[in-house]
């Protein structure tokens, strides 16, 4: 059986995945996709995964429109898109 941080970081790779590399998510829409009502509560861990997928180099992470760094701290709202194919 997964674990919620499990089903998460699945479901952002398959949203960014199926967004495309012009498009991203918010992390509610994969907060949402696990945790129906509760989806609140996964806010910060969907961040979290985010943030530990950005510093793999699945993920790219921003902030209008400006690539955040997966070291420093964030602020405000952030997308998760796909990372570019190398």
């Amino acid at each position: 059986m997964s674990t919620v941080e499990d089903r998460l970081e699945h479901t952002i790779l398959d949203l960014t995945a199926a967004r495309g590399p012009a498009k991203s998510i918010c992390p509610s829409e994969a907060a949402r996709a696990v945790g129906d009502d509760g989806w609140r509560d996964l806010m910060e861990p969907a961040r979290a995964i985010a943030r530990e997928l950005a510093k793999q180099g699945r993920v790219v992470v921003t902030s209008r429109g400006e690539v955040l760094s997966p070291d420093e701290e964030w602020r405000g709202p952030i997308r998760i898109g796909a990372a570019p194919a190398e």
